[in-house]
């Protein structure tokens, strides 16, 4: 039996999902779920997920787990010899370092970015009306962020140190939304930033997502 995710192909949370397993080379089965059509509020889903939210997967013996976070956790651990190695590190002071940036981008990327997303492509696949003084409020703060990623890309290639970490991964999938959005240049108008972001988007993996989820 092999891992099968259930979300959505443009959901943010499961490409990070798909992602962590083509960086660590898990096999995979995607099952869509239909957000129109509220596939994810039905009974029978609230059950495995209560909140009613994607992704969630079930691994190959049975282990139900959702949020998007703990799965990509869940199997860097599971697989720790297997493809992208210490995308959590393990030593004291570099797994620090880690968790110090996965806070960066849970704290200082997230909010922002998702929030611009939400507005300029996820509402309007809804029907809903784009509120464009919300999407400037949180593109100024996240100008302001990225300023500071600018300072610690200056001095090291990820935001961890000089290894690619799951926090940088954390970054692509609301990331891209912004260059879909037409935001791209909050990554291009910074050197380090931008030579970071291309190192990011141009991983294996990563295009694998691309064309998986088209």
């Amino acid at each position: 039996m092999t891992l099968v995710i259930y979300g959505a192909p443009y959901s943010t949370c499961t490409r990070l999902v798909a992602l962590v397993c083509k960086e660590k080379q898990i096999p995979f089965d995607f099952h869509p779920v239909d957000l129109v059509k509220g596939e994810h509020k039905t009974p029978n889903f609230l059950t495995i997920q209560p909140f009613g939210q994607i992704p969630y997967v079930v691994d190959d013996d049975g282990f139900v787990l959702y949020e998007a976070r703990a799965i990509a956790r869940y199997l860097i651990k599971k697989f720790p010899n297997q493809g992208t190695q210490e995308l959590i590190p393990t030593e004291p002071k570099e797994e620090a370092l880690f968790e110090q940036a996965a806070s960066i981008e849970a704290f200082n990327f997230n909010p922002f970015a998702s929030i611009i997303a939400q507005e300029k492509l996820f509402k309007p696949r809804l029907g809903l009306q784009t509120n464009e003084q919300v999407i400037q409020e949180r593109l100024t703060m996240l100008n302001t962020k990225l300023d500071a990623y600018e300072i610690i890309l200056g001095k090291q290639r990820y935001l961890a140190g000089n290894k690619v970490t799951l926090a940088d991964l954390q970054h692509l999938p609301y990331g891209t939304a912004l260059v879909k959005a037409g935001y791209g240049e909050v990554y291009s108008s910074r050197p380090n930033v931008a030579r970071w972001w291309n190192d990011l988007t141009n991983r294996p993996a990563w295009q694998d997502i691309l064309e998986i989820f088209k």
